[in-house]
């Protein structure tokens, strides 16, 4: 093979630039597009690290929200998704990997914890289905499992959400859309005569989707909080309650989607195989918390009792099993659940112009659970898989120790023993 000679060289590139001018389009009129300023907003979100932060009330206030759990997705890598109902727990993800209903996410609202252990659907079930965002006061987040105060289901972060003591003004609230979609909130506070306040806020939700099958969801829910003092002394009573049932429109498969019938009868995405799947749901609390701040040091303890149930009823592969009555199963879960948490933090100067806080804590819960799997068809039981009692105790002790160096570094020592 031999180089190509300086003429051939020039020839190609002749012929080139003749290709080029043929193909090149006539002239375009250049546009000029106006400056973009971007800027943060006052509201934004107090940010201690990458890995933790404060969501407040206003930056709540600025965003849409589908669903009630949707305030967490204002914690940087957190997503939020439904499946079979806006009464089942949602699924969550954060910094890409799944933590499926709440496994391993923590998760309080007014210092009551919301996962579930040994839970009939999934350990560390997580609904949130019960929170009203409109009186949530701030979300406490931290990613990671660094922090030993957060104990169970921490692994991937946590969440402290709490709600308002008081309001500035009185809140009603009415949303009618298409679908018999229909929601209402009323709260309001109120200043007592021996200056205690008393807030109240009721929830009340209809939505049918847009499922061929009415989802039916019918939920109601209330909140009731007297509380005295301020944020550095004082106290606060809690009550909530909160039920739901639903009809749930689950996945069916893509070939019967793609063969666009069945049983001669036109069917799509929005169609349902089972049209019993769904459930019932219900959560009742009372919550009581103290707090106390005198010097360099803040005292804090706080209890809790609730009862919870579910039901259950899906239906993933509808007749392989039973083709006959088909494979709808029911999940049962009823618990009674108590717990008591508290702590101490003081403050301490390093020496060298440094702050120092350091905590030591405990948190006990007890949980009487009774859950049980059992075959179904539309929502009648007809079989049972298995039934148990459980008798669950939680009980962790911790010791925290925090240095901030400068304004930009700081270090966290935690120690955490559980049993």
């Amino acid at each position: 093979m031999t180089a190509p000679t300086h003429s051939s060289l020039l020839g190609l590139w002749l012929l080139a630039g003749v290709a080029s001018a043929q193909a090149q389009p006539e002239a375009v009129a250049l546009l000029t597009l106006p400056t973009v300023s971007v800027s943060a907003s006052s509201l934004e979100q107090e940010v201690e690290a990458a890995s933790q932060g404060l969501i407040s009330a206003e930056v709540i206030a600025q965003r849409s929200l589908l669903r009630p759990a949707d305030v967490l997705e204002l914690v940087p890598g957190m997503v939020v998704t439904q499946h079979s109902g806006d009464g089942k727990a949602n699924q969550y993800f954060l910094r890409g990997f799944n933590l499926d209903h709440g496994t391993d996410f923590a998760t309080r609202v007014n210092g009551v914890p919301v996962n579930m252990p040994t839970h009939a659907h999934g350990q560390g079930y997580s609904d949130l289905n019960f929170l009203i965002p409109e009186i949530v006061q701030s979300i406490a987040y931290r990613k990671g499992p660094y922090d030993a105060g957060q104990g169970d289901f921490s692994s991937a972060g946590s969440a402290d959400i709490s709600y308002r003591q008081r309001l500035d003004a009185g809140l009603a609230d009415v949303s009618l859309g298409p679908r018999a979609y229909a929601r209402a909130v009323v709260a309001n506070s109120w200043q007592l005569s021996n200056g205690r306040h008393l807030l109240m806020a009721v929830e009340r939700m209809n939505n049918d989707g847009h499922w061929t099958v009415p989802e039916g969801l019918r939920k109601l829910n209330g909140v009731l909080t007297l509380s005295e003092g301020s944020a550095s002394r004082g106290w606060s009573a809690s009550l909530m309650s909160y039920q739901a049932h639903w009809t749930a429109t689950d996945q069916v498969p893509q070939r019967l989607i793609d063969a666009g019938t069945y049983n001669n009868q036109p069917f799509g995405r929005y169609d349902s195989l089972d049209p019993s799947s769904g459930g019932n749901t219900s959560r009742h609390s009372a919550s009581a918390e103290w707090h106390h701040t005198h010097g360099n040091t803040r005292d804090q303890l706080s209890a809790y009792a609730m009862r919870y149930e579910l039901q259950l009823f899906s239906n993933f592969t509808y007749a392989l099993a039973r083709p006959l009555d088909g494979d709808q199963f029911a999940q049962t879960d009823a618990r009674n659940v108590m717990g008591v948490q508290g702590s101490r933090t003081w403050a301490l100067d390093g020496g060298i112009g440094q702050s120092m806080l350091n905590t030591l804590g405990f948190q006990v819960r007890a949980d009487d659970i009774a859950v049980g799997l059992y075959d179904s068809v539309s929502r009648r039981i007809t079989g049972t898989v298995r039934e148990d009692r459980v008798a669950q105790t939680l009980a962790g002790v911790y010791a925290d120790n925090r240095v901030e160096w400068t304004p930009w570094f700081k270090t966290i020592a935690g120690v955490r023993v559980e049993i």
